[in-house]
């Protein structure tokens, strides 16, 4: 029932009246920090370090989408290379990841806003790689997949490293799934989080749900680096399961949840020895982040609701 509200939730998200009044709204703001890690990079370090502390890695992601011009496209470069520089600054680079979404880097401003995306994630990656930071590029809704796998195909050639994000919720992901998994690919299997028409995802919770288990097989069964962002306590077991049967060592594979979500988790299986990474976003733009998380999966309006409640 709760899975129904997706479409209700992302058409919000697009409304101009309700993102200000949310925007403007000191509560908002208050559940919103539980979320997110703040607006500046020394926020996200922080968070890092935090992190860093319980045994559990960071994947950070400068928040900024909502490009409409070169300038704000190279200016989300900079923000991604002062990030890498701040983490080198404060000793927690290595290891840590800096996630990008081609968007923010100019991806949306036509056929010249492709190729200035891609020479930009080409750069922030080589910079990333000089100082011991991972890359992994985040994946947009379904018109941008064809663009999206290009540019991280381009981005390989110089750094193998360089990871990205699928959704399970599409349906050609079974196809891009063992493209950008081969030879140690790292692949960042996710659920979705885009209102998509039928003809091109699956709508339905337990839908999605079966084609996560699916990827997740191919995922463990194959040459690449599973990175296995979930919540769901039954995916969780599986990926275990499937890691035992294909014996990958932890090493071999990384769990990723969201930052302020199931936190005692993330320590539980930090703590058993798996690798785990938190996704840290920060930033000032970050309403987009946050309606996209609501609608992504119902579990976490039940986290989001329950963030309201004093205490």
């Amino acid at each position: 029932m709760v899975y129904a509200l997706r479409r209700p939730i992302l058409w919000a998200a697009d409304q101009p009246q309700i993102k200000k009044a949310l925007l403007s709204t000191p509560l908002s703001r208050k559940v919103v920090s539980r979320f997110v890690a703040g607006e500046r990079v020394s926020d996200a370090v922080d968070a890092v370090r935090r992190l860093r502390a319980d045994g559990i890695h960071a994947a950070i992601d400068h928040l900024g989408e909502d490009v409409t011009t070169e300038y704000q496209a190279l200016a989300g470069q900079q923000a991604n290379l002062e990030l890498i520089q701040a983490l080198d600054d404060a000793g927690l680079a290595e290891g840590a990841e800096v996630t990008l979404k081609l968007s923010a880097l100019g991806q949306g401003l036509g056929r010249s806003g492709v190729a200035l995306a891609r020479t930009q994630a080409g750069a922030i990656a080589d910079e990333a790689s000089r100082n011991g930071v991972l890359v992994s590029v985040d994946m947009e809704d379904h018109t941008t997949v064809d663009a999206t796998l290009q540019t991280v195909e381009s981005m390989r050639q110089g750094t193998p490293s360089v990871g990205v994000a699928l959704q399970a919720m599409l349906r050609r992901t079974a196809e891009d799934l063992p493209r950008m998994a081969a030879a140690g690919g790292r692949v960042r299997l996710v659920k979705g989080a885009y209102d998509e028409p039928e003809s091109v995802a699956y709508s339905g919770g337990r839908e999605v749900d079966r084609a996560y288990a699916r990827g997740l097989g191919r995922l463990f069964a194959g040459d690449g680096y599973p990175m296995v962002a979930t919540h769901d306590p039954a995916l969780i077991s599986l990926a275990l399961r499937l890691a035992d049967e294909h014996r990958r060592t932890p090493d071999e594979f990384e769990f990723q949840m969201l930052y302020g979500i199931r936190s005692d988790e993330q320590k539980r299986l930090a703590a058993a020895g798996y690798r785990v990474r938190a996704y840290v976003p920060y930033g000032v733009d970050w309403y987009g982040y946050f309606t996209r998380r609501l609608a992504e999966r119902p579990a976490n309006l039940a986290f989001f609701l329950r963030s309201l409640v004093p205490g």
